[in-house]
């Protein structure tokens, strides 16, 4: 038996400490507790090892309840759809492997989407269970993503963002702003917006910085490279439609466009284009680039 704790960030299951109760089995517990899951589902998930004890075993339907148990469960969706789009790896050794993310893709799980994300995908091509992202971009998004494959190595590399050591330069293509002097550096606070899943501007310190700077012109449109100096949720999405330039195709900002389906024909403009830093373990520059083009 190993003596390393499970970790189940590593493994991206779900952690739950059992609540008090009278229950007499966990499965019991678990059913009451997660009531939108039916007790069939859950002795379907025990029954293939996807509910795990504080060991990372997995537990039999008749364990006993015990208030403050830890137990582990892996997400799952029915019939998750899936999302008809293709993931590149562009780099991969022992502690970084560097993915191309096409738009639409999650990087991680949440809501509906589970299996169709680009960690399960990496995990199921590597083999490799201990992948991490190192950093996120939305759902929408595409271009580059880095994850840590080696935990012994991954504080390493997830203090790059933290400490700024790492350049990050997007790409958006949006309407021109020709009465604007660029390069400018746009700064602002960012609050949770409405609905829930917005980020807007709102008063006092800036908690955010993004430069701005135009690196092609065709016509009504220009081809934007951004630097975001900080990482919030949205950022660029809500900089550029403050500027006056909400990105094509963007269908939370600047106004939302209500019950609007994923249109692989007309994804939002925005690419994580290229990253550039000094690895932490050889001291070594890296440079990346996404091989992924935003069309006009």
């Amino acid at each position: 038996m190993s003596t390393q704790p499970f970790n189940a960030a590593e493994h991206q299951a779900s952690t739950l400490y059992l609540p008090p109760g009278a229950w007499i089995t966990v499965l019991d517990c678990l059913c009451e507790h997660f009531r939108a899951i039916s007790r069939e589902q859950w002795l379907d998930r025990i029954a293939r090892g996807r509910v795990l004890d504080a060991d990372g075993a997995p537990i039999s339907a008749q364990l006993r309840y015990k208030e403050g148990l830890r137990i582990h469960y892996f997400r799952e969706v029915p019939n998750e759809a899936p999302i008809p789009v293709q993931e590149t790896i562009l780099y991969a050794d022992e502690h970084l492997v560097v993915a191309d993310k096409p738009h639409f893709l999650p990087v991680t799980p949440a809501g509906e989407y589970v299996e169709q994300t680009l960690l399960r995908r990496l995990i199921r091509t590597l083999d490799n269970p201990h992948l991490v992202p190192l950093h996120r971009i939305d759902r929408h998004t595409a271009g580059l993503v880095l994850f840590s494959a080696n935990p012994e190595s991954r504080a390493a590399y997830q203090s790059l963002f933290p400490t700024r050591k790492i350049e990050k330069r997007y790409e958006a293509i949006a309407r021109a702003l020709p009465d604007l002097e660029l390069p400018l550096v746009h700064k602002s606070r960012l609050v949770a917006g409405e609905p829930f899943f917005r980020m807007q501007e709102g008063p006092g310190a800036s908690n955010t910085e993004t430069r701005v700077e135009v690196c092609e012109k065709n016509a009504d449109l220009w081809r934007y490279a951004l630097y975001p100096v900080t990482g919030k949720k949205h950022q660029l999405r809500v900089h550029m439609a403050a500027l006056g330039a909400g990105i094509c195709n963007d269908p939370f900002y600047p106004d939302v466009i209500k019950d609007a389906l994923d249109d692989y024909a007309n994804p939002l403009k925005l690419l994580a284009h290229s990253l550039r830093f000094a690895d932490p373990l050889t001291g070594q520059e890296r440079y990346f680039e996404s091989r992924i083009h935003l069309d006009w």
